[in-house]
């Protein structure tokens, strides 16, 4: 007996899966990621000779509840027009039934690739002032994303930030469509546990409750969304999620966790952090523009909120802040000394 190996397997596995795009403007031309709702191809546009990125259920006559969902997600990306939000460019159904949606092709690195070329702690800050921007249209949208981390954010070629992946996305009011409330009253994305025997990155692991409920990803997602206490979710689970997002980009972990030689963080920013992700929701920041100015004021050498300074940290920050200007005069007063002390003798 001959056995086909582990590639052949694969290959009859997706077989199946590989949606018909006969009678449709796009021409499918490869995988490029599988989330817990759907697939998500690079696809040609025949009509405006683009790429596209396309999503889709990932099998064909699933049922009408993940067809729907997968509508309000494609509903709700639509709403949110910003630009470090992926555009929709079309949504329909295929010939076998599936729903599908077309949106922007975005290249460049996910940001836990690129951050590793970026070395400057104020450059990585900028980053992530440029995610809490289009985090915080979405909240002036009345959506939460509920699964921030960093497999979820890409960085483009010339730089652009990007929030991806809105399919965990809770509408907190009717503010995006009352076609996606409809579609989904409680706006909450149910999707399909991962097979346990797949090996996958924790950063990309998402939770699902025995309800089915999934809630977002370890190390980034709030108490009360562990918990799966969704009717009280607000903006503050997403300032956790950026919070330790936050810690990542400084430490290269989402948690407190001591690592031998690794980068310690000043008591700012390690207020700041600290402050995001605190256990209670209102001991964090009330809103992302509150989070957002703590981390520029600290950007721009000033005190931030979350930290309160003793007399020698605000000698110190006056100093780092001045640092040119306070060297320049000291210089001169030095001149000047040597130039005195020269003519007296």
């Amino acid at each position: 007996m001959k056995f086909l190996s582990d590639k052949a397997l694969e290959r009859l596995r997706d077989g199946p899966e590989t949606p018909d795009l006969a009678g449709t403007r796009y021409r499918l031309l490869e995988r490029l990621a599988r989330g817990g709702m759907g697939v998500v191809y690079a696809a040609e546009d025949g009509k405006l000779q683009r790429r596209v990125a396309l999503k889709v259920l990932d099998v064909p006559g699933t049922d009408g509840d993940l067809a729907n969902r997968l509508i309000r997600e494609a509903r709700v990306l639509a709403a949110l027009e910003h630009p470090g939000i992926v555009p929709v460019h079309d949504v329909g159904t295929l010939a076998d039934g599936r729903v599908f949606y077309t949106m922007k092709f975005v290249e460049g690195n996910r940001l836990d690739k690129y951050i590793e070329t970026v070395a400057s702690f104020p450059d990585r800050l900028r980053i992530f002032l440029r995610i809490c921007d289009a985090v915080r249209f979405a909240h002036a949208r009345g959506v939460l994303h509920r699964d921030l981390k960093p497999a979820n954010i890409m960085v483009g070629p010339f730089g652009e930030v990007l929030v991806m992946d809105w399919g965990l996305a809770k509408i907190l009011r009717g503010e995006v469509s009352s076609g996606a409330l409809e579609a989904d009253p409680e706006a909450t994305v149910f999707g399909k546990p991962k097979p346990a025997n797949i090996a996958v990155d924790a950063t990309e692991i998402s939770v699902v409750t025995g309800h089915g409920t999934v809630m977002g990803t370890p190390g980034y997602m709030s108490p009360e969304q562990a918990r799966g206490d969704v009717e009280h979710l607000d903006a503050r689970s997403d300032i956790y999620a950026l919070g330790a997002l936050l810690r990542f980009l400084l430490t290269g972990h989402p948690e407190i966790a001591p690592v031998p030689g690794g980068r310690r963080l000043d008591k700012s920013l390690a207020a700041i952090c600290a402050k995001s992700t605190a256990a209670a929701p209102a001991e964090r920041y009330p809103s992302v523009q509150e989070l957002a100015l703590d981390v520029s004021r600290y950007l721009d050498g000033l005190a931030v909120g979350a930290h309160r300074e003793s007399a020698l940290e605000k000698a110190g920050r006056f100093y780092r802040r001045y640092r040119f200007f306070i060297l320049l005069i000291a210089a001169y007063l030095v001149m000047r000394v040597a130039i005195l002390l020269f003519m007296h003798r």
